[in-house]
């Protein structure tokens, strides 16, 4: 099966000012993988490009800003480093959740690749005419 072709990537804009990160980076998915759209099939990246913006402002439940942890291995004995919330930038809080919703295939880096985030209200893609979508809280 062939992709269509001429199909111009749409690009979506969201601001993230109080939306809990679960519901942000679930929705954040939906969108980079095509699901929106009705011409969506799993084995081609036909999703839109979202840029977020205010990732700083996204919303943490219960105590999850003080006390989960992101756990990583180097892969040699005792190397196993734990890295608390609250020392990741915003940016990288946000992609590791919503690269944790995309399916684990081929196509995760190119979804991810897609993906822009940003401290604060501008971002640099005026140019593409970001569309702005509202996430219900």
């Amino acid at each position: 099966m062939v992709p269509p072709k001429g199909q111009v990537r749409e690009w979506l804009l969201v601001d993230a000012t109080g939306i809990p990160l679960g519901r942000l980076a679930s929705q954040i998915a939906h969108y980079l993988r095509g699901k929106h759209k009705p011409t969506f099939a799993p084995q081609w990246n036909l999703g839109a490009a979202v840029v977020v913006i205010n990732a700083e402002k996204v919303a943490l439940t219960g105590k999850k800003a003080t006390q989960k942890v992101y756990l990583r291995h180097t892969g040699y004995p005792g190397g196993q480093k734990a890295i608390p919330l609250f020392r990741m930038r915003p940016e990288d809080i946000i992609r590791h959740a919503v690269k944790g919703m995309l399916p684990k295939n081929r196509l995760q880096d190119r979804m991810l690749r897609n993906l822009h985030i940003y401290i604060g209200p501008s971002h640099p893609h005026t140019a593409q005419q970001p569309k702005p979508i509202s996430i219900a809280v």
